[in-house]
């Protein structure tokens, strides 16, 4: 399979930063980070001028019913899931790390998230999160924070670091972009805002994109699948909403696509995580949520 099918090569940015490096150099180590994340997404998509959603976004979208605009009253993981979609959106973006594995090699997931840049993503939902990590000290491992901005901790000193009607934002955020719109609906006891899709053809390109991430663009090597696309599959999964994806197939295209997804789900995250142009926070989610 070649380039031309939609394939990445990932290269992992050189690290120049040292702990006596300036702030400037910090800064363009960052600005680095972004334009290779942006560099990447347009590449996956193949087309920069469409519609550009964060993880959040793309899983939300994927758990709303289209014409209801509302995800499932018994799907109780998206919450989380979102969490672990902020997590890894910080990580591409450069903001967040893990500590190393020292002599003993620790394990994803008990090592902790260390900030590595500080600067706003122009995101309020993940500059939100990231200035609750550099708060803490001492810091956190994944799994934590999953809780913590889920608000399914049970410390009670953590539920500050909660955050709140993730799902409204993010609707908010596409309906802002044209994907979704607002209205009003009663449901006998309540009246409930809801978000019913407008822009069919963004939804219908994401599902169609995480169908041939799975059919006819797959490789067995997970390196070479894009980190995006690799955390949107499985980050679906641990929300409850992958199914919605390959609902449309047929039943022989449905199961090899499950079987694929059951691949990656298998993988040793810690080997891969070791990879040389691997990015550990993603693995660190995947483990958290596969444990």
């Amino acid at each position: 399979m070649n380039r031309t099918d939609g394939l990445v090569r990932r290269v992992k940015a050189r690290d120049t930063e040292s702990n006596g490096g300036s702030s400037s150099s910090a800064a363009n180590n960052v600005d680095q980070e972004d334009n290779k994340v942006d560099k990447e997404d347009e590449m996956e998509d193949c087309d920069s001028k469409e519609t550009r959603l964060t993880l959040m976004e793309e899983v939300l979208l994927l758990g709303l019913k289209d014409k209801e605009g509302y995800t499932s009253f018994w799907n109780d993981c998206i919450s989380s899931g979102l969490r672990g979609c902020i997590l890894i959106e910080l990580g591409l973006r450069g903001r967040i790390e893990l500590e190393r594995a020292g002599m003993r090699r620790k394990g994803l997931c008990t090592r902790k998230i260390i900030l590595k840049s500080d600067t706003p993503t122009g995101d309020v939902l993940l500059d939100e999160a990231l200035k609750h990590i550099k708060e803490t000290c001492p810091p956190e491992t994944i799994q934590s924070w999953i809780e913590y901005l889920s608000g399914e901790t049970w410390n009670p000193l953590k539920i500050r670091y909660q955050l709140k009607n993730v799902r409204e934002r993010l609707a908010k955020n596409l309906v802002e972009k044209g994907v979704l719109t607002t209205e009003k609906q009663n449901f006998l006891l309540f009246d409930m805002t809801t978000h019913p899709l407008t822009d069919n053809v963004i939804k219908c390109r994401l599902v169609k994109k995480i169908q041939d991430a799975v059919l006819t663009k797959w490789v067995n090597d997970p390196q070479r699948i894009g980190k995006r696309m690799l955390a949107l599959i499985l980050l679906a999964h641990a929300s409850d909403v992958l199914e919605n994806a390959f609902a449309p197939l047929n039943d022989d295209d449905y199961e090899l696509a499950m079987r694929r997804v059951r691949e990656l789900l298998d993988l040793d995250f810690e080997a891969e995580s070791a990879k040389s142009n691997a990015n550990e926070v993603i693995w660190a989610v995947f483990a958290a949520f596969t444990k």
